[in-house]
């Protein structure tokens, strides 16, 4: 016994569209986790100078993403089993669910174009307080000279870059050669480059991903409620029950 006819389309259709959901979450829960354990934002988010510690608003937004992930694999569980068994119960909870999950992804996605800028901004501002201090430091007082190159030249190695702009990679270059410091990376192809712009393509491209995944998430979550919803009442209205 149970829903018949189109009743019974949308019902394996909403199986289908759930499961997709339900993907969807574990890809959103892989891309998070994968994002808060890239060696090349992680080698640069946990770096600290004189009690200043690099700045946390990625980590948030990654941190916010794995609880989203998880979430949306619960829901889509809950939705999977609940067009199953035909229950309106779960349906409605499933429905309600997705609702919170919508509007929560809508206010995030308006937080995130608002302040899409906001994290680059920031680990550059943190990048250029470590570069002064190093340069400073170079020539006023050596024994801040290895505490404050260690971190810039992390920054240097991991991102392939050396200063701010093209000015300041030559000088940067020059007292390396002279044996004054050690700033620049090992590459000299990548030496010349701007960490400026290193920086904003790196958290740019991450932003870019989490961007498309939400835009997808986001299609699949009106469509499940469309036939949640559609699926509800016709179970509703059968004969059957």
């Amino acid at each position: 016994m149970g829903v018949e006819g189109c009743t019974k389309f949308i019902k394996y259709l909403l199986f289908f569209f759930n499961f997709i959901f339900w993907l969807a979450g574990g890809v959103i829960l892989g891309v998070a986790l994968w994002l808060r354990h890239d060696p090349k934002t992680s080698n640069l988010l946990v770096l600290e100078l004189d009690g200043a510690h690099a700045p946390s608003t990625f980590y948030i937004s990654v941190h916010i993403l794995i609880a989203v992930g998880a979430v949306m694999m619960v829901v889509g569980f809950l939705g999977c089993y609940g067009a199953i068994q035909e229950s309106q119960c779960l349906l409605g909870t499933f429905f309600a669910c997705l609702v919170i999950l919508f509007a929560c992804e809508v206010a995030a996605g308006i937080w995130g174009y608002m302040h899409r800028d906001t994290v680059s901004r920031e680990m550059i501002n943190f990048y250029d307080s470590v570069y002064d201090q190093a340069i400073k430091d170079t020539i006023t007082d050596s024994e801040k000279k290895k505490a404050v190159a260690s971190v810039l030249k992390v920054f240097h190695e991991t991102l392939s870059c050396c200063g701010k702009g093209q000015g300041t990679s030559f000088v940067t270059l020059l007292t390396d050669r002279l044996g004054m410091t050690d700033l620049c990376p090992s590459q000299g192809a990548s030496i010349m480059t701007n960490c400026h712009n290193r920086i904003q393509e790196l958290f740019s491209d991450k932003i870019y991903v989490i961007g498309i995944v939400a835009l997808a998430v986001a299609v699949i979550m009106i469509f499940e409620m469309i036939f949640s919803m559609v699926l509800c009442c016709g179970i509703r209205n059968s004969p059957v029950y």
